[in-house]
């Protein structure tokens, strides 16, 4: 029982991390702002940073169950 909490984390983490990656990943590709108010390449890569450690985290937290 002391494993849904975790489960639940781990799988909010990479599923927002996966949309993170995906969404910055069509924002780039179509040249779309990833970002409002920031230059493009700093909104893309840390967008693509935040993605890579979310999804990293829910990884490891549904490893560790």
């Amino acid at each position: 029982m002391e494993s849904g909490p975790e489960v639940f984390a781990g799988a909010a983490f990479a599923l927002f991390g996966a949309g993170l990656l995906v969404w910055t990943g069509v924002c780039a590709r179509t040249g779309a702002p990833v970002a409002e108010g920031v230059s493009r390449p700093f909104a893309a890569v840390t967008a693509l940073l935040f993605g890579v450690a979310f999804l990293a985290t829910g990884c490891w937290l549904l490893a560790t169950l």
